[in-house]
């Protein structure tokens, strides 16, 4: 059963433009310009039950107006979807008990207040039973490791211990599908890896849905097999993590050291990167220009002594997608 459905979801922004200059504006308040702006456009898919998918896209692709409609914030201008068999924007209050929702950059905390209370005010909020609450509370406090700072108040917490809580507010309550907006956006590397942790834990014990949108391709990696990937409003690509780097991967980095220093190293399709004397790195397009091809020119200019080819990271692939027309990424180019 899909935990998400999504059929020509749509979303039209009206934006009122201001001429310049004082004669502008106040042309603008008596006959204001209105120019549209699609936002998302006709985006169609599913999400099944337990299943974790990354959405991601640049800055202004659309996640965040999709999420928003996607939790009944925002109403669509055409198009429909349903959320756990609920239409969002026309039961928001019923859905809002289902769903939990975790924005990076968005506290849901009390700043001033520790994470107690916080807790507290939201058990009343979706009406927990006390003794399930209290069952609730102490699972999720042994396992984000929360008990040390339960009552220091938040603005006294570090960013990690702070988005721990926040992850543990929504899911206080159970909620079957969990949207993470940037959930690790700030946190070094030993956070992230933590934060990602406790994510596959929900998942894997409690059947948790994931709808994860994120600009550091570690999360998408870590947690999600399936990838979505939206760009001016348009879903460009839909498809599991390991085909995204088998299916998009044109560039290998070829790393080379050679018996004798040269000069340089020119061929079609081969940026070089790096040259020391003898080491090289080299970007090569294999649409253009072979690895054998490669090889063969680097040998005739001296013997190779050393050499390693690898991809690129994908953080790189996934910026390649983004700068193709939408109609190449939908061939599969």
């Amino acid at each position: 059963m899909a935990a998400i459905d999504v059929c020509g979801l749509t979303k039209v922004f009206e934006v009122r433009e201001k001429a310049p200059g004082l004669a502008g504006s106040l042309r603008s308040v008596i006959s204001p310009t209105v120019r549209e702006i699609e936002a998302v456009r006709t985006i169609s898919f599913s999400v099944d039950e337990g299943e974790m998918l990354a959405f991601i896209g640049p800055n202004g692709a659309g996640k965040s107006t999709t999420i928003k409609m996607l939790t009944g914030i925002l109403h669509p201008t055409g198009g429909r979807a349903s959320v756990l068999g609920i239409t969002p924007w026309e039961n928001r209050q019923r859905l809002s008990s289902e769903i939990g929702c975790v924005f990076g950059q968005r506290s849901q905390l009390w700043y001033h207040l520790p994470p107690r209370d916080t807790f507290e005010l939201l058990a009343n909020v979706y009406e927990i039973p006390k003794s399930v609450y209290r069952d609730r509370l102490e699972m999720l406090a042994g396992r984000f490791e929360l008990a040390d700072f339960m009552s220091t108040p938040v603005r006294k917490l570090s960013l990690g211990q702070r988005m721990r809580c926040e992850i543990a507010a929504s899911l206080l309550h159970g909620p079957k599908v969990l949207f993470l907006d940037e959930p690790t956006i700030g946190l070094d590397v030993v956070a992230k890896r933590a934060i990602r942790g406790l994510i596959r834990q929900m998942n894997r014990e409690e059947g948790v849905t994931v709808f994860l949108t994120s600009h550091d391709v570690g999360d998408m990696e870590e947690l999600c097999r399936r990838v979505m990937i939206i760009n001016h409003g348009e879903l460009i690509l839909d498809t599991s993590v390991s085909a995204l780097r088998r299916d998009y991967l044109r560039f290998k980095i070829v790393r080379v050291r050679l018996a004798d220093a040269i000069d340089g190293f020119e061929m079609d399709g081969v940026a070089v990167i790096k040259h020391k004397r003898a080491n090289l790195k080299l970007s090569v397009d294999t649409d253009l220009t072979s690895i054998d091809e490669v090889l063969a020119g680097l040998m005739r200019r001296a013997r190779i002594v050393d050499i390693t080819i690898a991809d690129p990271p994908t953080e790189q692939v996934i910026a390649d997608i983004y700068g193709r027309d939408a109609s190449e990424a939908l061939a599969g180019r």
